[in-house]
């Protein structure tokens, strides 16, 4: 460990201690969603189950509750619900990384848990250079820095060259990184490896103004390319998207891509782009493959430069988290994101159950179903063409189903640090089922399953604990609901 790392991870800690008391005291702090110990969380970065133990690293600034030269944080689980704080993985010590260990991916390589990240580098004049960085560990904690395994750009291209995500395929190494081309065009790019040392140029992948896309972003930020049952599939966070309609009203979106990956000339060719999300807070997702064979996903609940310097969190020292683990299929042509099976240990108790609820245009509350911590289920719903089904969670947030112009699923809350209502908007086929998770200041609303999904921080009165219901449906749903515990163990 060199000086500047040691002198780095001590005032990082000294950062957590002098504030710990501040943001554990937060009425908004999360029960059961990994957050910063202090400062600023965001991407998700290495995520991967290795030797049976999950680690999830993230983007961390440990001395503010803004954007700066990130560090990675680091916890790990057996579970997927119980999250060990590990000691931080990567501080922005060395030459090629002072300005951020950027995020990058995970991978065993050689029995070696290795971390692949993008070194971000700044001059005096504020020009950019990027370096993707290597660091390997053998027991999962501690790691040792190799330097830029990628220390030149391709021709044509920027320095906005970031976020490395691999995986390995008959022995060879892949990966994918977000880019710009030199006419500001966002898309992602291929390369391959026989030894994780020397990485070889293979193409752009997709992006914005290649065949068959027009124009998709200026910076296509954290791809992920991977197969699920046979097909493959392309996430990335393109940004600069105009809002079409109902469709990217967030500042930057996260969204999926199937096609067909040729892995010699590095072309996708994407079919259409779909959201992965339809809340006010989703991006940068990250997947991984664990030892059942499950692709699990976790996302950052933020989006940059949208409302960050308005969350009431600021105060406690602290801003944004991750969102629950999420499994992903392939369904009716529809990437389904269910939260993992495990995450029913959070429940406390056998909870409550309500049949055939009656029906009312009056908001009322069912008995049992109140709290800070929850999960509810709604099932059997079914709603005529000029009915509604309404959710309103602890007085701020209102989850919304109705017939207008074919099924619209709303969500409404005040904006963050403002006071006029804001609102988003899904059309699935039709909803039947309403899977919700509610913590101190977050929803994450599953419609049908996991077909469509709204992720969103919600900042109401504290001491609001209310659930209540209304709307005019045409079959009595059932709805049931638990309080949630804070993991331990």
């Amino acid at each position: 460990m060199t000086d500047r790392e040691k002198q780095l991870l001590e005032e990082a800690e000294q950062a957590r201690r002098n504030h710990e008391g501040s943001v554990g005291a937060d009425p908004y702090r999360q029960q059961f969603h990994v957050g910063p110990p202090v400062g600023l969380i965001n991407d998700p970065n290495g995520w991967i189950q290795w030797r049976g133990v999950y680690h999830l690293f993230y983007q961390w600034n440990p001395f503010a509750t803004t954007h700066g030269a990130k560090f990675w944080g680091h916890v790990s689980s057996t579970d997927l619900v119980t999250w060990k704080e590990e000691p931080v993985a990567l501080a922005p010590s060395e030459w090629y990384e002072k300005n951020g260990c950027y995020s990058g991916s995970a991978l065993d390589v050689n029995g070696d848990l290795t971390l692949i990240y993008t070194g971000n580098v700044k001059d005096d004049q504020g020009n950019r250079s990027s370096y993707q960085c290597t660091a390997v560990s053998k027991d999962g904690i501690t790691f040792m820095k190799q330097g830029p395994a990628i220390d030149t750009l391709p021709d044509g291209y920027t320095a906005h060259f970031r976020d490395p995500k691999v995986w390995e395929e008959a022995g060879v190494y892949y990966l994918v990184i977000g880019a710009q081309t030199e006419d500001e065009e966002g898309c992602a790019l291929l390369y391959r490896s026989d030894d994780f040392r020397t990485w070889e140029f293979v193409g752009p992948v997709a992006g914005s103004n290649l065949d068959p896309l027009g124009d998709f972003g200026y910076m296509w930020e954290c791809p992920d390319l991977f197969q699920l049952n046979g097909t493959d599939i392309l996430i990335v966070s393109p940004q600069g998207l105009e809002p079409d309609g109902i469709h990217y009203l967030n500042t930057y979106q996260a969204g999926w891509f199937k096609g067909e990956l040729d892995r010699k000339t590095g072309r996708f060719n994407p079919g259409a782009f779909h959201e992965l999300d339809r809340g006010f807070e989703f991006y940068a997702p990250q997947t991984t493959e664990d030892e059942y064979g499950r692709r699990i996903m976790v996302g950052w609940m933020g989006v940059p430069e949208q409302a960050e310097d308005r969350h009431p969190t600021i105060s406690h020292h602290w801003i944004h988290c991750l969102t629950l683990p999420r499994e992903l299929r392939m369904q009716d042509g529809l990437l389904i994101q269910k939260p993992v099976k495990e995450l029913e240990k959070l429940r406390a108790g056998k909870g409550v159950e309500h049949k055939e609820v009656t029906r009312s245009i009056a908001p009322f509350e069912l008995e049992g179903i109140r709290g800070r911590t929850l999960e509810i289920e709604v099932r059997n719903l079914q709603i005529p063409g000029e009915g509604y089904f309404s959710m309103m969670i602890h007085g701020e947030g209102r989850l919304t189903v109705s017939h207008e112009d074919g099924c619209l699923v709303t969500f409404e809350r005040t904006e963050i640090g403002g006071v006029n209502r804001e609102r988003r908007y899904g059309r699935p086929r039709s909803v039947e089922t309403l899977r919700v998770f509610i913590d101190h200041s977050s929803v994450e609303v599953f419609v049908n399953g996991g077909e469509m999904v709204f992720t969103s921080r919600l900042f109401p009165d504290i001491l609001n604990d209310s659930i209540t219901f209304e709307g005019d449906w045409h079959e009595n749903p059932d709805i049931e609901a638990w309080s949630l515990k804070t993991p331990s163990g």
